[in-house]
């Protein structure tokens, strides 16, 4: 079991969310939820940032900044 956060996972990468460390409700209310599959789905081409995550069924487009909140346990 490898814990590490969704902003350091490149694209192809998938894990399940361990936690969400912010009091900022917005990434809960999109579902960043604990146990929810995460994947990259795309990285911008300069400088990786922002990135394009699949959670629940939904696409979202976070910073690397913002998606450093959120702690997965990586899936190989």
């Amino acid at each position: 079991m490898t814990i590490s956060t969704l902003g350091k996972l490149r694209r192809g990468q998938s894990g399940m969310i361990v936690s969400v460390k912010t009091l900022e409700t917005r990434l809960l209310e999109i579902g960043f939820l604990e146990g929810s599959h995460v994947e990259i789905v795309h990285e911008a081409p300069w400088g990786k940032d922002p990135i394009v995550v699949r959670v629940r069924g939904a696409l979202i487009a976070l910073r690397r900044q913002e998606a450093d909140l959120v702690e997965v346990e990586i899936q190989s």
